[in-house]
């Protein structure tokens, strides 16, 4: 198989290919491993390539039969994976059993050719590890491709995959799809399970799933990766429909609420503002009805940004010292960048009267914004304030005292999308605009709790009449 033609395709369509006996399982991986050597040196997206496991892969005849496929290094693991979280504390650390995520994914057909870039701990909004490096925008290597999910993100955009696993608990699917032009849905909380090890991960605000280039393989995926597991914490209503029969018919007319600048936390870059506005004009094009009006956050932006900061500086510090029992190392400078190791000792000096506080305000966030949704179908805002930063700009190794300060920052930085987290509910990120750099500009839409479905109705019209399945040279 030519990389040209398995650079265009999706993974739906990839699997018909191989269905059709057209092309088989090893053309389609040598394509994929092909295209990561000759690639991936420029972009660093992919720090471990599985290619005899790929080229001689018996794959299970799912929905993704044979399709190339990446795992985050912080995510769904199997006996003898590599699971580093980014992190020298956690260096050569492999994985002892196999996760009902990874399972569901085997099942789905697909093809694990290897293991994409993560930000120490996946606490960062670009992907630039001391452990791997900083993976590059597939746009302009000088930039970020986002963070935490930015390999995945940079595989995907850059054609060397068509879809790849992700996790999000600020933005970690949005962000990265939006700095790198692919397509990123973070699912309601608790639509696929984080068991049996874990009944959450990070307070609910985390949801795995994954980046693609088409909205159809993102629906696919969700049908066949969701859907809860005995004791789970968080059990959603059966669904009826399937995600992917979304995309069939143009949705009913939604009511859309179009939110351009973040409370008062930062200010939106002209150009983010500009694509929004576009973005709003294209869905009343589409017989949507869109009108201005801000969200409520039901508490000071301040107060938001450091419940978001206390609940994960918290579950860093248990995660490291979880990670330190099983490697044996100390958690120091020697093993830690430095905001991951501020964060730590942040969250050794919380109490639980901090902690509990914080979960308050989680409450009133998600309450206050729960009401809006009320009258809103969707609501619209860039995915970032910002187009795409130079490589640098989130220096995670830069000397830092204080966990929460580095919280701040990123936060700050990123204040439209981790709020869906703490709701818990549905967000996506489209890749509709380039901006004058010729850089990505995602838009982000977010729904009410449990309606993945109105988003993939939404993001499959706006593709279909829009487009943006590009493949990038490189």
């Amino acid at each position: 198989m030519h990389t040209d033609d398995y650079k265009a395709l999706d993974g739906l369509a990839i699997a018909d290919l191989i269905n059709a006996r057209k092309v088989s399982i090893r053309d389609v991986a040598e394509a994929a491993i092909a295209l990561i050597e000759d690639c991936n040196p420029q972009l660093n997206a992919v720090i471990e390539t599985f290619s005899q496991r790929a080229l001689n892969a018996d794959c299970a005849d799912g929905a993704f039969h044979g399709v190339p496929f990446l795992v985050k290094d912080v995510g769904p693991s199997e006996p003898g994976l590599l699971t580093e979280a980014g992190s020298r504390l956690a260096q050569g650390l492999r994985a002892a059993a196999e996760t009902p995520l990874m399972t569901r994914y085997k099942n789905s057909g697909i093809n694990l050719v290897g293991r994409s870039s993560s930000p120490e701990m996946a606490f960062n909004i670009t992907t630039e590890s001391l452990l791997h490096g900083p993976v590059h925008n597939p746009w302009n290597t000088d930039y970020t491709a986002g963070g935490s999910s930015g390999g995945a993100a940079a595989a995907v955009a850059a054609g060397l995959v068509p879809i790849a696993h992700g996790n999000d608990g600020g933005g970690s699917i949005r962000i990265p799809a939006s700095c790198c032009g692919a397509f990123g849905l973070k699912p309601t909380r608790g639509r696929i399970s984080y068991g049996p090890a874990m009944g959450e991960a990070l307070n609910g605000f985390s949801s795995e799933h994954v980046i693609s280039r088409s909205v159809r393989d993102s629906a696919a995926m969700l049908d066949l990766s969701h859907g809860p597991l005995a004791g789970d914490p968080y059990w959603l209503p059966e669904v009826n429909k399937s995600f992917l029969s979304a995309l069939e018919a143009p949705p009913a007319p939604r009511k859309i609420a179009l939110m351009t600048q973040p409370w008062d936390i930062a200010r939106s870059d002209p150009e983010c503002v500009q694509a929004a506005q576009q973005a709003a004009r294209l869905c009343a094009e589409l017989g949507h009805s869109v009108e201005p009006c801000d969200m409520p956050l039901g508490v000071a932006s301040e107060d938001y940004i450091a419940a978001n900061g206390t609940i994960w500086v918290c579950n860093i510090a248990a995660w490291i010292d979880d990670l330190a029992a099983r490697t044996g190392r100390a958690a120091d400078e020697h093993t830690l960048e430095a905001a991951t190791l501020a964060c730590y000792r942040s969250g050794k000096r919380a109490s639980a009267v901090d902690y509990l506080r914080a979960v308050a305000i989680q409450n009133q966030v998600s309450r206050a914004v729960g009401d809006f949704f009320e009258a809103y179908d969707l609501l619209l805002t860039p995915t970032l304030p910002q187009p795409p930063q130079l490589l640098g700009t989130y220096n995670a190794n830069a000397p830092l005292a204080d966990g929460m300060a580095w919280a701040v920052k990123l936060f700050s930085a990123s204040p439209f999308t981790p709020v869906f987290n703490m709701t818990g509910q549905p967000a996506m990120s489209v890749p509709l605009f380039l901006g004058g750099a010729g850089l990505p500009i995602g838009i982000q839409f977010a729904a009410r709790f449990g309606a993945e479905r109105s988003l993939f109705e939404l993001a499959g019209q706006l593709e279909h009449a829009y487009g943006w399945n590009r493949t990038l040279p490189l």
